[in-house]
């Protein structure tokens, strides 16, 4: 186990060297935010992902993304808004959104069976 987490903390030192070079690398941007995923550092999944959205403007998994990270750092009205927002851009994975643990903590919020009707 300690192996793995050492070469997780590696990759990590090493993407965010490349990101210091070149901070529009955005499959780099992608491997890092797993990577804090993984290391369960929500606050720096949803810097990045903020900055993956930003590049991909109006791309639907992005704002999927987004609506995961605030829902798993406790931020209701923003994690609603976002998927909210996903949806709206075509993101229809209806059984994906119900199977994700990401979303467990929106998904006990009264709104959330609206949320689902909105998936065409």
């Amino acid at each position: 186990m300690k192996q793995i987490n050492k070469r997780i903390l590696e990759r990590k030192d090493f993407y965010k060297k490349l990101i210091k070079r070149k901070p529009d690398f955005v499959e780099v941007l992608f491997q890092l935010s797993h990577i804090y995923i993984s290391l369960k550092d929500y606050k720096n999944v949803l810097k990045i992902d903020k900055k993956i959205g930003e590049m991909l403007n109006l791309d639907p998994v992005s704002y999927y993304n987004l609506a995961c990270d605030y829902s798993l750092l406790g931020d209701i009205e923003k994690a609603e808004k976002n998927l909210k927002i996903a949806i709206s851009l075509g993101f229809n994975k209806k059984s994906y959104i119900k199977k994700d643990k990401d979303l467990d903590f929106l998904k006990k919020n009264k709104n959330f069976k609206d949320i689902e009707k909105l998936i065409k």
